[in-house]
């Protein structure tokens, strides 16, 4: 089965750190993202997400970031976990980034 805890690496050097998944799939960590558009300085960020635990191990999960200490964004993953036949878990996610803008007029931009 594969196993969110613990640290995990993208190809741009962003991590993220995956403290727990419960017995319902549930997590939370942080995310070190090595990218951003903000202006201030990067911080690690809180997230909180949910897998479904299956027993074949190649689960679906999701989670949201919380960019609060330095951005005015959201963002949400989903992927799913494989094992590789050299036995590395790798996961493939997909992504959304929302950002705040001022007015409804914008909203076409807001969304990455």
């Amino acid at each position: 089965q594969c196993n969110l805890t613990g640290w995990w690496k993208n190809e741009l050097g962003s991590k993220m750190h995956v403290t727990k998944v419960d017995s319902q799939g549930s997590f939370s960590g942080e995310y070190y993202t090595a990218v951003s558009s903000a202006k201030k300085p990067i911080q690690p960020s809180p997230l909180v997400g949910s897998q479904h635990l299956d027993k074949d191990g190649q689960c679906t999960f999701g989670f949201t970031v919380n960019w609060k200490k330095f951005s005015d964004s959201t963002a949400v993953f989903v992927g799913q976990c494989f094992t590789g036949d050299d036995g590395d878990e790798v996961l493939k996610t997909s992504w959304l980034l929302r950002e705040k803008v001022d007015s409804l007029p914008s909203d076409w931009k807001a969304t990455r």
